[in-house]
């Protein structure tokens, strides 16, 4: 957890590529809180050189004076609001991208933990208040700091006497602040928690409203959303109330100091020991006083709010990924992957995910993916096959053995450079909000319309999307939603083929498709996969019969390795799946028949 100096020490980090924005914002602040005490003076001439000495002109001449002194704050004050506010949008969208940044870099397993609504609001709704803070809140703190601190000096120079009434306030006005600053405080942090847990809900309740929708349970989220917002109402509350404490007992005790201020002053004034004007210009100075501390009591409690929002950024800022790439001396002793040959091997491999650490995915699992081979991985579910894409991907690393690149440990090179040998095809694409040439090129954002043409083509998907709306400039909707599951398929195996990846991996690839574009893509796949080492997660085992060599894992381990023909023979697993799946496709075919 930051502490608050740290905090303030990382947000000032933050402000400092603005320093001249900074020091010109100061120089207005100190030139208009100038200004405002000035006025003080003025009014105290306009009172005792106009009203008390009955002088028409010296009245003409204290107001005119008064006016260019409104009108030299008002340019000031344009200043000062301008560079302000423009720092706070700026310090913002940086601290924003930075957040952002680090986040897409973390390892996979920090979002097991970690849910994407609550990351989401630290960037939108945290970043959002710590822009009104900066831009704003903070701004009339220091304002009001200056003005007060320039204020109190001339209440001394007024009336010392009347100046030690004021003071006397000031410990019992602080007081309050300390004790209530500390619990608004806590509080805002919980509130900001709260506020997270609410679009977290309301996030993954939108995205699965299919689901939602489907088992009516319309009625049931509705009243878990409720729950959710009126426990946020509550830490709310509670933090609201504490404000108003604070700002309620800061009033009551400024303006009782200042009614004994004025009773003390106008006894003065009726016996002759001060004049009206300076009884004015005291009045004057004490307002701005009582006026800088209320702002400030009030302002406390959204910079502590500023602070609970700047602590939840820079835990996510500083968060560190656990897959990072070698600590070598110099970059040339980082091995290039794009240079070595792309075969792939698993050494005694032992693995568990973290957020199941009690239970193994991977054991003791060795296995080889020569160069332009194509290996298949079959089994029930949760056998370990698509851990195996997570380990050569290098989401993850193995807690024992090793995975090598042409005989070089992965942890050895750059996850980023790694990677860009890679394609995946998933069983369910990721698509974009974007239009299908963006989403086709995601990959390779330098490729040209005719390249990205091209590679739908041998995806077999350029024929519907020419039928789109606005063909390849036609957006896809959140995921995709406006294709279908065809379409998508096809148009994450376009993106692959535009990646032109010299290791192909390949997860159901085809298992969304009907019977006619499965034909058509698995002709693409056939020639992409020429000369690539490919690896394939297959259901269907009808879709691997050409593989080089079919692995089958059960519970973590290989229980399995060989032809398909061999496999009918040794492994009583795969057989049991061969003749289920095949005796499950003849009854469908006889149907059709």
């Amino acid at each position: 957890m930051w502490d608050k100096f740290s905090t303030l020490k990382q947000l000032i980090g933050f402000m400092l590529p603005y320093r001249r924005y900074w020091i010109g914002a100061m120089i207005a602040l100190l030139f208009t809180a100038g200004i405002t005490l000035a006025i003080g003076q003025g009014v105290r001439l306009v009172i005792d050189n106009g009203f008390v000495a009955g002088s028409v002109s010296q009245l003409n001449q204290a107001i005119a004076m008064l006016v260019v002194m409104a009108v030299l704050m008002a340019c000031g004050t344009f200043i000062r609001f301008y560079l302000v506010s423009w720092l706070g949008e700026r310090v913002t969208a940086d601290i924003r991208q930075s957040v952002f940044d680090n986040v897409i870099s973390l390892h996979p397993s920090y979002f097991e933990t970690n849910r994407s609504g609550e990351i989401m609001s630290r960037l939108t709704t945290d970043t959002t208040l710590l822009q009104s803070i900066i831009g704003s809140s903070f701004s009339m703190a220091l304002r009001s700091i200056v003005t007060t601190s320039g204020a109190l000096i001339m209440l001394f120079v007024t009336n010392i006497k009347l100046s030690m009434i004021i003071v006397a306030g000031v410990p019992l006005i602080l007081l309050p602040i300390l004790i209530f600053g500390r619990r608004v405080r806590a509080l805002a942090r919980k509130s900001q928690d709260s506020i997270a847990d609410v679009g977290s809900y309301a996030g993954e309740v939108i995205q699965q409203i299919k689901t939602v929708q489907s088992y009516t349970q319309e009625t049931h989220e509705s009243r878990a959303f409720g729950v959710e917002v009126d426990r946020a109402f509550k830490v709310a509350q509670h933090r609201i109330r504490q404000r108003a404490m604070l700002m309620a007992m800061v009033i009551l005790l400024v303006f009782g100091a200042l009614s004994g201020m004025l009773w003390v002053g106008g006894y003065d004034v009726i016996t002759g020991a001060m004049s009206a004007g300076e009884l004015g210009a005291f009045v004057f100075y004490a307002l701005i006083v009582a006026m800088g501390v209320g702002t400030l009591s009030e302002v406390y409690g959204e910079l502590q709010r500023a602070v609970g929002a700047t602590e939840r950024l820079m835990e996510l800022l500083h968060a560190e990924s656990e897959i990072k790439a070698p600590n070598s001396g110099s970059v040339e002793q980082i091995p290039v992957a794009a240079s070595l040959k792309p075969q792939l091997s698993f050494d005694e491999v032992t693995f568990n995910y973290p957020s199941r650490p009690d239970q193994t995915a991977l054991e003791e699992f060795s296995l080889t993916l020569s160069q332009g081979s194509i290996t298949a991985l079959v089994g029930p579910s949760g056998a370990g096959k698509s851990t195996v894409f997570e380990l050569l991907l290098r989401f993850y690393d193995p807690a024992k053995g090793q995975v090598c690149f042409d005989a070089i440990d992965l942890r050895e090179f750059n996850p980023r450079e790694l990677r860009q040998q890679m394609a995946l095809v998933s069983q369910q694409p990721a698509l974009f909000t974007a239009n299908v040439i963006d989403n086709i090129r995601y990959g390779r954002p330098d490729a040209t319309e005719e390249q990205v043409i091209d590679a739908a083509k041998a995806a077999y998907a350029h024929e519907f999307i020419e039928r789109l709306p606005d063909g390849y400039e036609s957006d896809l909707g959140e995921q995709g939603v406006r294709l279908s599951g065809g379409q998508k398929q096809r148009i994450a195996i376009a993106r692959a083929i535009l990646n032109d990846p010299r290791i192909l991996l390949l997860d159901e690839a085809t298992s969304a498709l009907d019977t006619e574009s499965e034909n058509k893509v698995q002709l693409a796949l056939d020639t992409l996969m020429e000369g690539r080492t490919t690896v394939i997660i297959a259901h269907r085992l009808s879709t691997i019969l050409h593989a080089d060599q079919i692995v089958v894992l059960d519970q973590g381990k290989m229980v399995g390795m060989g032809s398909h023909n061999q496999l009918l023979q040794s492994s009583e697993l795969y057989s049991r799946l061969a003749k289920l799946q095949f005796k499950s496709d003849a009854k469908s075919q006889d149907r059709i028949l």
